[in-house]
């Protein structure tokens, strides 16, 4: 049975600290809903009413342009362990990049990786837990290290060239720039 929460406890902290994964959900007024699974070290409970996540350059931007246009966003944590439960977090976030003021305080609480390229802050409404049962029993092999090889090898001229065009989602809403922003060189701040 679903149970509401106005805010995080301990024990779903402890819950979330525990996954490999989790699950990002948005969507615009209008056009596709865009469901994304995030790994790697990119999650933190900032208190019980506010969570971020670190994002990486990947195929697409559809949750930078659905925040901007709407704000809504659902995570989901999946215990893939015992107890089964379901935890997910609803409410409002914003794309936070590089050349913004908030920056260094987001980021100091992450390991920044290659291909870094903004921070979600995410201001919860609610948590609702649910019982899980009919999600597997898994075990984590490992981390996939491809993205990040990708995005260590790649030039960063070569990168930012390429990503200057994408300034829309599929669904041609548009998002902000999020072109890589090299630490101690402004040169790399774009210019919109």
């Amino acid at each position: 049975m679903a149970e509401f929460f106005e805010a995080l406890t301990p024990a779903h902290a402890a819950m979330i600290e525990r996954q490999p994964m989790f699950f990002v959900a948005t969507a615009a007024k209008d056009g596709r809903i865009n469901l994304s699974p995030k790994g790697y070290d990119a999650f933190r409970i900032l208190s019980p009413s506010r969570v971020a996540y670190l994002d990486l350059g990947g195929s697409g931007n559809e949750t930078n342009a659905h925040l901007l246009e709407d704000g809504r966003i659902t995570l989901m944590f999946c215990n893939f362990q015992q107890p089964a439960l379901i935890l997910r977090i609803y409410g409002q976030g914003r794309p936070v990049v590089p050349w913004d003021r908030d920056w260094e305080e987001l980021a100091a609480h992450f390991t920044l990786m290659p291909g870094t390229r903004q921070i979600f802050d995410i201001e919860v409404e609610s948590v609702q837990t649910s019982c899980g049962y009919g999600v597997p029993i898994m075990n984590l092999e490992r981390e996939r290290p491809t993205l990040l090889k990708v995005h260590a090898k790649a030039d960063p001229v070569e990168w930012a060239g390429k990503h200057k065009t994408r300034r829309t989602s599929i669904d041609g809403l548009p998002v902000r720039t999020t072109d890589r922003y090299i630490a101690g060189d402004p040169s790399t701040i774009p210019q919109d």
